[in-house]
């Protein structure tokens, strides 16, 4: 028997301060709809409206909010968002109005993240995210189980079960705090285990084809769908480094603009692979009109991480759908450092690992080092300092021959002291 489940039918809105760039807007409100298409929502119609400033009470102004309540009326509406973050008194005066649920994009994310989180940590980032959007948007409309318009109930009564509400959200974050704490430290011992192998995360905006890629290096069976948030999950894998040095991969939750303050702090432990990778791979989908936006975005996100002393190879995806081939060029002489590919046609996939390969020895040494038998306590740190390419032992020790990143050549020479070191020629 078919599924006769019907998407919900969804008006999006978006506000324009009067000066603002109107283009810019509209593609925020475009992406929006592809948001909640992901969602399972069924953009019906798109509503916007410039104005000097916001309104307090709704947001848009109360012409607009009739005439939005009117298309409602007649169209059987189920759901507005909006492309604007709303105050909590916001959302209750819009549903109010409209008497239908009005979500804005953090929420409409956050619900996207819930449904695709499948791993432990994901479901427990997403939980913490979700709980804190909630707390200050507590009403008597939505409060518990009982979400009926119109705020049932005396003033009394109501107010002590918001204040009750609020202090079991408050026990949860702090529970879902420590339990992300807990998850971390298992991360962290799993990372050490991996010492002495050169590391590279993929980062990108959402939908860029990071998983494609990382399909396409580690012939891994990661989940692959042309949709935004298809994966939340840090996925690891192995492959090989021009020359057969074997190397670690790991693709991170994808980035977008507007992304909500709580998930971008719930999800950094889940982006430590990203810090603690020698090389960033950026991917960018340069099919798109708008790539320099999203670079942008995946740039200011990664520095509010402070994420922005890895060196960083930035691989334009998908020249196959470009239109115009002769862009490209264009684009190269724009950013000469970068690789252009195409992940899901395999096209100079070789060329993009032997300039991972460059960037890599660029930015490491390989360095001897003389460890004598009595500090051989020392020899996890030396073994979670780089990659050890050779060991030769002798009578009072053993010379290790390790390539180096740069950026802990300093930290090194606090642990060991007196070492060798020679520009990595390879």
């Amino acid at each position: 028997m078919e599924s006769t489940k019907k998407n919900e039918d969804t008006i999006a809105v978006t506000f324009i301060r009067k000066g603002e760039n109107r283009d810019l807007a509209y593609e925020y409100l475009d992406e929006l709809c592809e948001l909640a298409k992901t969602a399972g929502a069924e953009i019906v119609e798109k509503f916007t409206q410039e104005l000097q400033g916001p309104n307090k009470a709704t947001l848009i102004g109360k012409g607009k909010v009739e005439e939005i309540k009117e298309y409602i009326d007649e169209n059987n509406v189920q759901l507005v968002i909006f492309d604007v973050d709303l105050s909590p008194m916001q959302v209750r005066n819009l549903e109010k109005a409209f008497q239908i649920k009005v979500i804005d994009r953090s929420g409409l994310i956050l619900d996207i993240f819930a449904k695709r989180a499948s791993s432990l940590e994901a479901k427990t980032q997403v939980e913490l995210a979700q709980t804190q959007y909630l707390l200050p948007r507590l009403t008597r409309m939505w409060t518990h189980l009982s979400k009926q318009f119109g705020g049932i109930g005396t003033k009394g009564p109501g107010e002590t079960q918001i204040e009750t509400d609020k202090r079991i959200l408050r026990d949860k974050i702090q529970a879902l705090k420590e339990k992300l704490i807990n998850i971390e430290l298992v991360r962290e011992t799993q990372r050490k285990g991996r010492v002495g192998i050169p590391r590279f995360a993929l980062v990108g905006y959402t939908n860029s084809g990071k998983s494609t890629l990382m399909k396409a290096i580690t012939e891994a069976d990661v989940y692959i769908k042309d949709e935004l948030f298809a994966t939340l999950d840090t996925t690891v894998r192995t492959f090989e480094l021009s020359g057969g040095v074997k190397a670690l991969l790991s693709d991170t939750v994808g980035f977008i603009r507007k992304l909500p303050h709580h998930l971008v702090a719930s999800f950094r432990s889940t982006l430590a692979e990203a810090a603690e990778a020698d090389v960033i791979i950026h991917i960018v989908d340069v099919s798109l009109e708008n790539f320099r936006d999203q670079l942008k975005t995946v740039e200011t996100t990664l520095e509010s991480l402070d994420i922005k002393d890895r060196p960083v190879l930035l691989v334009f995806n998908k020249i196959d759908k470009m239109e115009e081939r002769l862009g490209i060029t264009g684009i190269k002489e724009e950013y000469p450092e970068s690789v252009f590919i195409s992940a899901t046609r395999g096209i100079n996939i070789q060329g993009l690992l032997d300039k991972i390969k460059e960037i890599y020895d660029n930015n490491s040494n390989d360095v001897w080092l003389k460890l004598p038998y009595t500090e051989m306590s020392k020899i996890n740190l030396l073994y979670g300092c780089g990659q050890i390419l050779s060991q030769d032992d002798k009578e009072d020790g053993s010379v290790y021959c390790i390539r180096l990143q740069n950026d802990k050549l300093s930290y090194f020479k606090n642990i060991f002291g007196v070492f060798e070191i020679e520009k990595n020629k390879q």
